[in-house]
This record gives structure tokens, C-alpha cells and sequence, in this order.
């Protein structure tokens, strides 16, 4: 059963299926959103960090990637005691890694979404190579979930799915 079958109707997968999975992200904070409720769902199961997005949000600032850059010891203490969110210590401290990187990328490059532009189009194995020597915690699955989620690489929907032309549309 493909993904565009198994959320339909579905009361936590639908909306995100529907509105969001593989549509074009072009704002920073919500890529870096994306990024990091991928990588919190490995191991996990999607529907778990769905369930969980709010709390990623207030625990996350909403995603504010400079905030998130300033976060020390404090704030990762915070993180790991926050039961709303995945209290794992290599996924919180690889949002705040990233959330730094992404501070550098911006300064670079204008912005990540700039970023990803520019290595647009690439092979689903370039682009692991490239987020594994850029990011941390960012292995293949993690890097192309996040990329098919925003619409850089094919597979979020079913040609036969109605959200398909809406999202190909959206491109």
C-alpha cells in the first residue's frame, strides 16, 4: 500500500499528506523543521513524530533556526527532559549541530533553501553525499524522506493521487 493510499482520510497522516508532503519549502525555519523531524523519526514510526509536532515546536522555538543555534547546555538539558518531544540525545544535539550549519550555509549561500537551489537537480546519491559531509545525522533514508518531502526528489505521491498535479502544480 503506497503512502498516498494509507493516508487518506487518516486523521494524522491525511492533512500532512494532503497540504504538505512534496510541496515546495522555500523559508529556512521550515526546512529546518523538516530536517529535524526526520531525522527524530529514525528508528520511529512517522504518525509518532506527527503526533509529536507541537511539542517539536514549542521545545524548537517554532524551528527558529538562530535561536536554535544559540541553544547551550541548558536548553539541550531542557530538550532531554521534554517528554513532548523524541528525548534522544544524538537527534537533539544534531538539531542544534545543523541548526548551526545552517546559520554558516545562510551567511554563504543567502539561505538553505538558496543552498539546496544551487545542488538542484542531483542523483538521490549525490545528495547524500552532499548532506552527509554538510550535516550531521543525515544518513540516506533521512536525506531522502526530507528531500522527497519538499519536492527536490520524486516518489511523495502516486501519479493516480489527487494531491499529485496539485503538487507537481505547486513546483
Amino acid at each position: 500500500m503506497s503512502y498516498c493510499d494509507f493516508a487518506k482520510s487518516h486523521p494524522i497522516h491525511g492533512p500532512y499528506h494532503d497540504e504538505e508532503y512534496g510541496f515546495p519549502v522555500t523559508d529556512d525555519d521550515r526546512l529546518f523543521e523538516r530536517l529535524v523531524l526526520e531525522i527524530n523519526q529514525a528508528g520511529l514510526s512517522w504518525e509518532t513524530i506527527l503526533k509529536k509536532r507541537e511539542g517539536f515546536r514549542a521545545a524548537y522555538d517554532d524551528f527558529d533556526v538562530a535561536r536554535v543555534a544559540r541553544y547551550g547546555d541548558r536548553q539541550r538539558k531542557r530538550l532531554l527532559g521534554d517528554a513532548s518531544i523524541i528525548r534522544n540525545r544524538l537527534k537533539v544535539d544534531a538539531a542544534i549541530e545543523n541548526a548551526k550549519r545552517i546559520i554558516a550555509m545562510q551567511k554563504a549561500h543567502g539561505s538553505f533553501a538558496k543552498w539546496l537551489a544551487e545542488h538542484h537537480p542531483l542523483t538521490k546519491e549525490e545528495w547524500v553525499k552532499l548532506f552527509k559531509k554538510t550535516f550531521v545525522f543525515t544518513g540516506g533514508e533521512i536525506t531522502g524522506s526530507f528531500l522527497i518531502s519538499i519536492g527536490y526528489l520524486p516518489g511523495a505521491h502516486d501519479k493516480s493521487c489527487p494531491v499529485y498535479a496539485k503538487a507537481l502544480k505547486s513546483k
